[in-house]
């Protein structure tokens, strides 16, 4: 796995109407479940074995909740669509681990492939095309398209600072704010 970095200017074109999330902001279990599309029993099987756990915050006894990050929700996400597509989570967690060591903003550049069985990394055109000649490749995921996908989806749902402080919600779209200015005058 590897590849070439990319360059800041294709990074901003993928971002140009939606601003990463704030990092200190989290999702709770049953916001993740919504957004990603799976039962709470999955999430929390996944975070029990380490294929994707909580960074924020990890359950600490009875009461305490997980808090997802923006990078934890969309890791959900990859795994979904893998395991959706008959890959095992074998092979998932090893696609995880590598998604793990990534930034954010590094995750907009991958597009994940796989002939069922492996997880193939690409980063780079030349890399996607030489695995489709190798008639290796059967489907993708582009990570990019799933991030811009997730931060509309979260913007649905209330957020959490990681101190636990207060709720918040996250950003409001175009519309949102007009209907709200059209209310307060």
């Amino acid at each position: 796995m590897g590849g070439s970095a990319m360059r800041e200017s294709e990074q901003g074109a993928l971002f140009e109407n939606a601003a990463l999330p704030d990092e200190s902001l989290g999702y709770r279990g049953p916001t993740a479940c919504q957004a990603v599309g799976i039962t709470y029993r999955q999430l929390d099987y996944w975070a029990r074995t380490g294929l994707v756990a909580p960074s924020l915050r990890d359950a600490s006894g009875s009461g305490t909740q997980r808090l997802y990050s923006f990078k934890d929700v969309l890791v959900l996400k990859v795994v979904k669509r893998l395991l959706d597509t008959g890959v095992s989570l074998q092979n998932i967690r090893v696609a995880v681990d590598h998604l793990r060591n990534r930034g954010v903003e590094d995750l907009a550049g991958v597009t994940l492939f796989s002939d069922g069985t492996t997880v193939y990394e690409c980063t780079s055109p030349e890399e996607i095309v030489d695995l489709l000649q190798g008639g290796q490749g059967v489907f993708g995921i582009a990570v990019g398209g799933t991030m811009r996908e997730m931060t509309g989806q979260l913007a649905q749902f209330p957020g959490e600072r990681v101190d636990g402080a207060s709720v918040v919600t996250t950003h409001r779209d175009e519309l949102a704010v007009r209907r709200s200015a059209r209310n307060v005058g």
